[in-house]
C-alpha cells in the first residue's frame, strides 16, 4: 500500500461524509415535510477486490468507504397496515360525524322534539275535554296537532337534507378517487424510469404512499408493491391502478347526474381498458362510510318515523271519525299524508275549530267523550321512543368503535412515526458526527502530504 493510496482512502472518507451531511441536513430541511420518509446513508468498506488476481495478490489495508445506497427509514408492513387502520378509521369517522349530527336535530330528549309535541297535543284534547264548547281549546288543539305534524315533517327534511349532502359527498369523494389514482399511476411510471435509470426515487417513494394512503382513507383499497417499486391498488378486490395505468371509479346505481337519489341501493363500477367491472359491497374508507349510511342506516330511521306518522294519523283519525263535530256531524280524518312519504307529508286536515269531534254523541250537544278518547287515542309515544333509543344505541356505539379504532390507529401511527420521523436530536448528532469524520480525513490528508513532502523534498538532500 503506498501513500498514494491513503490519499485515496482519505478522499473516499471525505466523499462519504460529505453525503452524510447532505442526507442529514435534507432531514432537517424536511422535518415539518408532511409524508416525508427519514433518509440514512448506508456505507460499506472498500477492501479487497472479490475476484482475487492468478498472478498477485492484493497487499493493502483497505481502500476507505463509499456509499452503498440512501435508504427510506420505512417498514412495508407497518406501511401496510397503517393504510388499513386508517381505512377503518375513516370509515368510522364519517359515520359518527353524519349520525351526531343527525341526532342532534332530531332534538330528543327536549322541549322542541316530536316526545314534547305528543304531549302537548294530549294535553290540548284533555284542556277540550274541560270545556269542549271554548273555541280557543279547540283553536288550541289544530295548533298543537299542526306544530306536531311540523315536528315529524322537519325531522324527515333533516334527513333527507343529511342525505342529499351525503351523495353530494360520495361523487366528490369518488371524483378525488379518480384523480389521487391518476397521480399513482403518473408516479409509478416515474419510479420504474427512475429505478430503470438509477436515479435517487425517494420523493417519488414518499409521494407514492401519500397518495395510496390517501386512495386507502377514501375507500379502503389494499395497494401491492410491484418489482419496479411501484404500487399496483385494489378496491374490494377490483382492480383500480395497475402500474401505469389507472381505472375510473364510478357510481353504477343509487345517484343519478344531478346529485338526487335514483331509488336503488348506492353501488360502484371500476372502468379500465379490460371493461366495467361491479364493487363488491362492502367497501371500507370515508365512501363506504357514507354508502352505508345511505343505504341501510338513514333509510331505516326514515322508515322508521314513516311508520310513527302513519300510526299516529291512523289512530287519531279512527278515533276522530268516531266522534260528531260542534255541529253534531261525524268526523272527518284528522290528519292526511301521502303514503309515499307519511312522515314528510304529515297535516292536518281540518281548518275550522268547530270541526274537531270533541262530542261522542250526535245532534251537537256539548258533550267531551270523544276528546277524551281522542287523548289516549293513540300510543305513538311508546313506537318513537323504541326508534329513539335504537338510533341513540346506534350513535353510541359508532362513537365508541371510533374512539377504539382512533387508539389503534394512534398506534400505529406512532410505530411509523418513531421509524420514518425526523428527529432532529438525531440528525443533529448525525451531521456532527460526519463533520468530526469529515475534520479527521483531511487531517489524515494533511498528514499524508506532510510525509509525501518529506519523502520528496527531504529524502536525500545534503548541504
Amino acid at each position: 500500500m503506498s501513500s498514494f493510496a491513503g490519499l485515496n482512502t482519505a478522499l473516499s472518507a471525505l466523499r462519504y461524509n460529505r453525503v452524510a451531511m447532505d442526507v442529514a441536513s435534507g432531514n432537517i430541511a424536511n422535518v415539518g415535510t408532511e409524508g416525508y420518509t427519514r433518509r440514512t446513508v448506508q456505507g460499506v468498506a472498500v477492501g479487497a477486490p472479490d475476484q482475487p488476481a492468478m498472478w498477485s495478490r492484493y497487499s493493502g489495508a483497505g481502500d476507505g468507504v463509499q456509499v452503498a445506497g440512501i435508504d427510506r427509514m420505512s417498514d412495508m408492513l407497518l406501511d401496510i397496515r397503517a393504510r388499513r387502520e386508517h381505512g377503518n378509521q375513516s370509515y368510522l369517522d364519517i359515520r359518527q360525524a353524519v349520525l351526531e349530527r343527525v341526532e342532534s336535530g332530531i332534538g330528543e330528549p327536549g322541549p322542541s322534539g316530536v316526545a314534547a309535541a305528543i304531549a302537548d297535543f294530549r294535553a290540548a284534547w284533555h284542556d277540550l275535554a274541560n270545556n269542549p264548547g271554548s273555541d280557543a281549546a279547540r283553536s288550541a288543539v289544530l295548533g298543537r296537532a299542526a306544530t306536531l305534524a311540523d315536528a315529524i315533517k322537519i325531522q324527515a327534511r333533516n334527513i333527507e337534507s343529511e342525505a342529499g349532502d351525503q351523495r353530494f359527498r360520495i361523487t366528490a369523494d369518488v371524483a378525488e378517487v379518480n384523480t389521487v389514482a391518476s397521480d399513482l399511476a403518473a408516479t409509478n411510471r416515474s419510479i420504474a424510469v427512475a429505478n430503470l435509470n438509477g436515479t435517487d426515487a425517494g420523493v417519488l417513494l414518499d409521494k407514492r404512499d401519500q397518495l395510496a394512503m390517501r386512495l386507502s382513507e377514501l375507500t379502503g383499497s389494499k395497494a401491492t408493491l410491484r418489482s419496479d417499486g411501484g404500487f399496483d391498488v385494489s378496491v374490494n378486490g377490483v382492480p383500480l391502478v395497475v402500474g401505469n395505468q389507472a381505472g375510473t371509479l364510478s357510481v353504477a346505481t343509487g345517484i343519478t347526474p344531478g346529485g338526487a337519489s335514483d331509488g336503488n341501493p348506492i353501488t360502484y363500477e371500476i372502468t379500465d381498458s379490460s371493461g366495467t367491472t361491479a364493487v363488491p359491497s362492502g367497501m371500507l374508507g370515508e365512501i363506504g362510510g357514507v354508502t352505508d349510511l345511505l343505504n341501510t342506516t338513514l333509510p331505516a330511521y326514515t322508515a322508521g318515523l314513516d311508520a310513527i306518522a302513519v300510526q299516529l294519523a291512523t289512530e287519531i283519525n279512527t278515533q276522530h271519525q268516531a266522534g260528531y263535530d260542534k255541529a253534531g256531524n261525524a268526523g272527518q280524518p284528522f290528519f292526511t299524508y301521502n303514503p309515499a312519504n307519511p312522515a314528510g307529508s304529515l297535516t292536518v286536515a281540518l281548518t275550522d275549530p268547530a270541526e274537531l269531534a270533541a262530542s261522542g254523541i250526535p245532534g251537537g250537544g256539548l258533550d267531551a267523550s270523544n276528546a277524551t278518547a281522542m287523548a289516549t287515542a293513540t300510543g305513538v309515544e311508546a313506537s318513537y321512543q323504541r326508534l329513539i333509543n335504537g338510533f341513540g344505541t346506534e350513535v353510541a356505539s359508532v362513537t365508541r368503535l371510533a374512539a377504539n379504532q382512533q387508539v389503534l390507529t394512534s398506534q400505529v401511527d406512532g410505530s411509523r412515526e418513531q421509524l420514518s420521523g425526523v428527529n432532529l436530536d438525531e440528525e443533529t448528532v448525525s451531521m456532527l458526527a460526519a463533520q468530526h469524520a469529515y475534520e479527521a480525513a483531511s487531517r489524515v490528508l494533511t498528514t499524508l502530504d506532510s510525509v509525501l513532502d518529506t519523502l520528496i523534498n527531504r529524502t536525500g538532500v545534503t548541504r
